[in-house]
């Protein structure tokens, strides 16, 4: 793992291949590995890069004075951008949707084009059952730790409350193991996992941000998985109509998280993109 110093603290991230840079981004309890089995079957001729984002599967706890409520983990994105100087980026979102309102603050000037994969969006945030779960765990004594530990356990993370609406096949239990061995080893990743769960989700807020992206002058791939549960069919149809260079495209039997269903499906579909777009800025 390599690693960044940013205003809010280090972030760890990988770093793989060579050329236009690819943002791929993660959501809540998780870190790079997510993309583990769809990333050896994206194109060559493109630098991907992993950050692992203070979600609750991160491994380096922020500055104890970190601001990393939702509009400041949207900071935190642009200054990782910032801080690596990528230009000309294609940001790939997946699960957590924090990143699409850099367009909202100002700072999608490195954004050239966006992969939008099944997120959070508009009013959905926390999103889903999962989400409100989760949010509800981190407002219990001993909360996270808790929810940790039933993440572990097989039968429980299949159900519905916890990952059972996230993918549709089994996660490894050695991937659950690292996803959440921060929140239980570490008192300071539960507290940056606080923190954003302490956010103050406004709904017209959040619909005002997403629909910010109507001023993103880049190319878009919104690639839904309308089987999910947990982020609306609608909001991938309604996030394709409201980006003005977007093409709409499904991945079937999936959930959220479908690059761990059908990675090659959606590692064809990114690379199509990719050789779309131009290498240029926009």
């Amino acid at each position: 793992m390599m690693q960044v110093r940013l205003p809010a603290g280090t972030i760890e991230y990988t770093d793989d291949g060579d050329g236009p840079p690819v943002v791929l981004l993660h959501g809540l309890l998780m870190d790079e590995t997510v993309w583990d089995t769809t990333l050896p079957l994206l194109p060559k001729g493109f630098r991907y890069i992993r950050p692992v984002l203070p979600l609750g599967g991160h491994r380096v706890a922020m500055n104890p004075d970190a601001d990393l409520a939702l509009p400041g983990m949207v900071d935190l994105v642009a200054d990782f951008l910032d801080a690596l100087d990528l230009h000309d980026v294609t940001l790939v979102h997946a699960d957590w949707g924090g990143g699409l309102f850099l367009t909202a603050i100002g700072r999608d000037d490195r954004v050239n084009a966006m992969v939008v994969l099944p997120c959070e969006a508009f009013d959905n945030f926390p999103p889903g059952l999962p989400g409100r779960m989760a949010t509800l765990a981190t407002k219990l004594p001993g909360g996270i730790t808790l929810a940790a530990r039933q993440l572990r356990i097989g039968w429980l993370r299949r159900t519905p409350l916890l990952f059972g609406w996230m993918v549709r096949r089994p996660i490894p239990d050695d991937v659950v193991r690292r996803w959440t061995d921060p929140c239980l080893t570490n008192a300071g990743v539960r507290r940056d996992l606080e923190k954003y769960a302490a956010t103050t989700f406004a709904d017209a807020e959040l619909i005002r941000d997403t629909e910010a992206l109507a001023e993103f002058g880049g190319d878009a791939l919104v690639l839904w998985s309308p089987e999910n549960r947990v982020m609306p069919p609608e909001h991938g149809r309604r996030l394709a109509d409201l980006i003005p260079n977007a093409r709409y495209a499904e991945i079937h039997d999936a959930y959220v998280l479908s690059m761990l269903d059908q990675p090659a499906a959606v590692a064809r579909e990114i690379g199509t993109f990719l050789a779309r777009v131009p290498a240029t800025g926009r």
